[in-house]
């Protein structure tokens, strides 16, 4: 799959493709139902290639920064979700003042025309585009006419609602990371570079994997989880770990140790030999054991608590 971070990386060999636009944060089920939509698309016009284009930042970090969301995906992470989704190329278009300022003719003509030759569009029916959100899906139309490219806009249909990334936010932010990974059709995932910690975990028998809490990620509310931590970056001279491991996740700022970071502390069940500092991992969230982080007043009943936190969670992923 190609990745392309801007159109001046599009040869002016492509095309012609079909084309769906979004944020596509996450990639959730709606945005994967866009995403068959398209594919679908592609095969009758004689298989052309899709192209998913996403942009980076989220515009709202730039037009109102102060409003923008939490990001359910890292770009990578979701280029190589929308690829796992039907994509056969992505464009991750930097969004800038400049780009801001692009009318919905100049984006189309920049974009789908010039750089895309988009033979058709598919896109979400509430798709808003080009400066101070004035085009939408009536205006691709229109211009669809012009330049010859069909137009499908699409409802993001959920069971219950409209699938959308504000409601896999809400239900991380209240710790339901069930019902986020219906939303989502997987576990809600958020990844880090393990760092050294405090060593607590350690000495009381439970050694933690820690990442920081990223600020502008959406990590689920405070509390422990059972999830599964993946490596997806072995640490230089560190051994290899194919496998996802079981893990009892705690999410907070350590309070019983007056902690003040947030961080997201992996006990990989009944294992001390993994070599993780330094390594890249990817926490996926399974079910919620308990909501915010108590403060203990000795040791002991942390310790009694921990060991109920990691029974539950090996009930919960291994059967056991």
């Amino acid at each position: 799959m190609r990745v392309w971070h801007g159109v001046d990386e599009i040869g002016p060999e492509f095309g012609p493709s079909v084309v769906t636009i979004g944020n596509f944060d996450g990639v959730h089920r709606g945005h994967q139902e866009v995403l068959a939509h398209a594919k679908a698309r592609a095969t009758e016009l004689g298989g052309l290639p899709v192209v998913a284009m996403t942009f980076d930042p989220h515009p709202m970090r730039v037009l109102r920064p102060d409003h923008a969301p939490l990001m359910l995906s890292r770009p990578e992470q979701r280029a190589e979700l929308l690829g796992q989704h039907g994509a056969d190329a992505v464009l991750i278009l930097p969004f800038t003042k400049e780009v801001s300022g692009w009318s919905p003719e100049e984006f189309i003509e920049r974009v789908l025309v010039n750089a895309l030759h988009a033979k058709a569009v598919v896109v979400g029916q509430n798709f808003r585009f080009g400066h101070k959100a004035a085009g939408h899906v009536d205006t691709l139309v229109q211009a669809g006419t012009q330049y010859g490219f069909q137009v499908e806009g699409l409802s993001l249909a959920g069971e219950q609602q409209p699938w959308s990334s504000t409601y896999v936010r809400e239900r991380l932010a209240a710790g339901d990371v069930e019902a986020a990974a219906v939303a989502l059709g997987r576990p809600p995932r958020v990844t880090g570079v393990v760092i050294e910690g405090d060593k607590r975990g350690r000495e009381l028998g439970y050694p933690t994997a820690n990442i920081p809490a990223d600020p502008g990620a959406a990590v689920p509310q405070d509390g422990v989880y059972a999830g599964w931590l993946t490596v997806l970056t072995s640490a230089p001279g560190a051994p290899a770990y194919p496998e996802p491991l079981p893990a009892a996740i705690s999410v907070g700022s350590n309070p019983t140790f007056d902690g003040v970071d947030r961080r997201v502390e992996s006990y990989v069940l009944d294992r001390d030999d993994l070599e993780l500092y330094g390594a890249t991992v990817a926490i996926d969230f399974v079910a919620r054991l308990r909501g915010t982080q108590i403060r203990f007043d000795s040791i002991d009943e942390l310790l009694v608590q921990m060991k109920a936190d990691v029974d539950g969670a090996r009930r919960i992923l291994t059967g056991n």
